[in-house]
């Protein structure tokens, strides 16, 4: 397992992909087409920061701007599965979701755990990969 990414939720979307392309020296690239406004910010050719656009008021019990997850991915099957297993060993509840495929790179699974309120902890492998969770 490798941490895959970090995702950041700001209103100020265009200044955070500015600050991140022209001073820390990531550069923008393809991105799945979520139904949300965002960038997806790569270092040595790898989407490392994901950034979505937020109203400045957050839903409730959420403030804006703020890190929103960070991402583990799993590079096989095995993993993926072993994961599974272990969650449901320690009846922790979690929830899946598909990122869609696009001309970039093929469609991927995630699953999302909450630790506590606002900590969100995402793991992500190929969807090729995967049996789908029964969660």
């Amino acid at each position: 397992m490798q941490l895959d990414h970090a995702t950041i939720v700001t209103a100020d979307l265009d200044s955070a992909r500015r600050f991140f392309v022209d001073i820390a020296g990531l550069t923008d690239g393809a991105r799945p087409p979520f139904s949300v406004d965002g960038y997806w910010l790569y270092a040595s050719g790898r989407p490392v920061l994901h950034l979505i656009g937020a109203p400045a008021s957050g839903a409730v019990g959420r403030i804006t701007p703020r890190i929103d997850h960070i991402a583990f991915r799993l590079d096989s099957a095995g993993e993926w599965q072993a994961l599974l297993e272990r969650l449901d060993a320690h009846h922790i509840g979690y929830q899946t979701a598909q990122v869609p495929a696009s001309a970039a790179q093929p469609a991927e699974r995630q699953l999302f755990v909450a630790l506590a309120q606002g900590v969100v902890i995402e793991f992500v492998t190929a969807a090729r990969q995967t049996i789908q969770p029964e969660s």
